[in-house]
């Protein structure tokens, strides 16, 4: 299965913290926040990823993730002249793709809680339909919402309803099978001029082919398009890794621990990092994954 990263967005709701560079690039606490779209890939197991950015921004993503090789993985670029809505993503990536299932990532979107990357690796075998991720939040007008029968069966889609019809939100991050390229082509332009994802959703909906994993109360899931929530992300990552002693989405650590590359390699990585928390944490986490 391949993996995609949208990272194409103008930032405008976080100007002029933005301006100068990708919001995706902007930290959150101790790492760049496209490190955790990327965690989220590789717990399910994806190696091959496709970063979309815009021609301003891709020479800093080069710069900051380079070819992936450090990491026991491939990392690919390519340029979304003018956001066209996220379905779009697909057309870009067609070549990529190559008649492949593929996941797709919104490079602004946070995913945390005990057990998702065995969710993840079970959505992942899933080679013909599509997977989306229910979240239950207080305003589901601002997001896609789905809406079930009594059994989970879902029902219905809409776009940022006025009245939604469940608190349940779709999170921004997609599994679909081969055909996603051939039906984001059928997509026509919405009224705000975009390719919808929702759009893409009812196809597979229509299809009976759409799946919802609902993500419990176990799950943190964080959406890090405005000040206050990019605030909420920090003050979350800082006082889970502070509480437990670990860290979130150091992805050389996690590529270490999903095997992509050896303790030694991880202990060799540390040392870029070593006049700060970050190099000593990696260096110890080798020691232990080592030693078991």
């Amino acid at each position: 299965m391949k993996g995609i990263i949208l990272a194409a967005g103008t930032g405008t709701r976080l100007y002029p913290a933005s301006v100068p560079i990708s919001k995706i690039l902007l930290p959150i606490y101790d790492k760049p926040m496209i490190y955790y779209p990327i965690t989220t890939l590789l717990l399910a197991g994806i190696r091959d990823i496709l970063i979309i950015t815009s021609p301003y921004d891709i020479d800093n993503f080069k710069k900051a993730l380079g070819d992936g090789s450090q990491i026991g993985v491939k990392f690919s670029y390519e340029i979304q002249k003018v956001p066209r809505g996220i379905s779009e993503s697909f057309i870009i990536a067609r070549d990529f793709i190559q008649n492949e299932p593929v996941a797709l990532i919104l490079g602004d979107n946070i995913f945390h809680g005990f057990g998702f990357s065995s969710m993840l690796k079970e959505v992942a075998k899933r080679t013909s339909g599509a997977t989306v991720f229910g979240y239950q939040v207080h305003d589901p007008q601002r997001f896609g919402v789905v809406e079930f029968d009594k059994n989970q069966k879902v029902l219905s889609i809409e776009e940022k309803p006025k009245f939604p019809k469940s608190n349940y939100a779709i999170t921004g991050l997609y599994f679909y099978d081969k055909n996603v390229v051939e039906y984001a082509k059928s997509l026509k332009p919405s009224a705000r001029g975009e390719l919808e994802i929702t759009d893409l959703n009812k196809i597979y909906l229509k299809n009976n082919s759409l799946n919802v994993e609902i993500l419990g109360r176990g799950f943190a899931w964080l959406d890090t398009g405005t000040f206050e929530s990019l605030l909420q992300a920090a003050n979350f990552v800082q006082s889970m890794e502070i509480n437990t002693g670990m860290k979130i989405a150091a992805i050389e650590e996690v590529a270490c621990r999903m095997g992509y590359i050896t303790p030694k390699q991880l202990i060799e990585l540390s040392q870029k990092y070593k006049q700060n928390g970050y190099g000593v944490y990696l260096e110890k986490m080798a020691h232990l994954i080592q030693a078991n």
